[in-house]
């Protein structure tokens, strides 16, 4: 049996893996599988992938794509969730920062450098029209619970995170939400080690088989939105509008948006080249 180890988020996002993992639908393929959470996110999952304690990662759009072109020797094999990701831009409740505006040279609170709310808060920054060499601040404080614990105490001034996993802290007066920075691109995809590419793309290719007949007709699943609502512990309204704004994919980002993400990227000093298509990504 082939084994396999894959990265990801523990979020809403990633319901359908844990349901195909629960169903042993990769194990009747003769694949064992095996899910890893990562709650700091994409930096801490790059860091997996370079170190080889994960074959693959379901993983942020931009900080993948910033991290193979530092030199991870990984590729994207296709688009997971199309849809944007809506990032929250959130202040401790008793904050005095009342807007975005009044960011504009505080410091972010991010899980660490190369994650999505690092990359994000450039995206942001760019967004507000700031001078993202003079008017970013970082405090690192981990993952989502290192935010509930530091803000508070004026360890990072703003923290950004997917607006549906931060709205019950926003609901339980922990949070005050300021703002929001949807991601100008599709916002997951799924990255997979050049080696395990190299060695064994057909049990890839049965994963993301298995994935996409999931994910296709996840939406229909009876009582999803109940689901979704008592394992991340979110209102009932809240799961209904996320899935209603959020669309998953069984295909790969296209010359286009790799274009877009690249020259974002650069334009924020985050990269130093563009590479070649075909360096990002794998096509079966």
């Amino acid at each position: 049996m082939k084994k396999f180890q894959i990265g990801g988020v523990p979020e809403h996002f990633n319901l359908p893996w844990y349901l195909t993992l629960s169903t042993k639908k990769y194990t009747k393929e003769g694949i064992n599988l095996r899910w890893k959470d990562y709650p700091s996110g994409t930096g801490a999952m790059c860091k997996a992938l370079r170190e080889k304690e994960i074959d693959m990662a379901v993983i942020l759009t931009e900080g993948i794509v910033r991290d193979i072109i530092d030199g991870n020797d990984c590729k994207i094999v296709q688009v997971f969730v199309k849809s944007p990701l809506i990032w929250g831009i959130h202040v401790a409740q008793e904050s005095k920062y009342m807007k975005i505006e009044d960011l504009r040279g505080t410091k972010a609170a991010i899980s660490r450098f190369g994650s999505g709310s690092h990359l994000m808060s450039y995206v942001n920054a760019e967004n507000q029209k700031w001078d993202t060499n003079q008017d970013l601040g970082f405090q690192i404080i981990n993952d989502l619970n290192g935010a509930l614990e530091s803000l508070p105490k004026g360890e990072g001034d703003y923290f950004m995170w997917e607006k549906f996993m931060t709205q019950p802290y926003v609901d339980n007066g922990t949070f005050r939400k300021v703002g929001e920075c949807p991601t100008p691109w599709p916002c997951f995809v799924i990255a997979v080690r050049n080696d395990v590419l190299e060695t064994d793309a057909d049990a890839i290719q049965k994963i993301l088989e298995i994935i996409n007949n999931t994910t296709n007709t996840f939406k229909e699943i009876q009582y999803i939105d109940e689901i979704i609502k008592n394992r991340y512990g979110i209102k009932l309204e809240d799961a209904r509008e996320w899935l209603s704004l959020t669309e998953w994919s069984q295909g790969q980002l296209s010359k286009n948006e790799v274009e877009n993400i690249q020259n974002q990227l650069l334009n924020l000093n985050l990269i130093k080249n563009k590479i070649q298509i075909n360096s990002l990504l794998h096509n079966f």
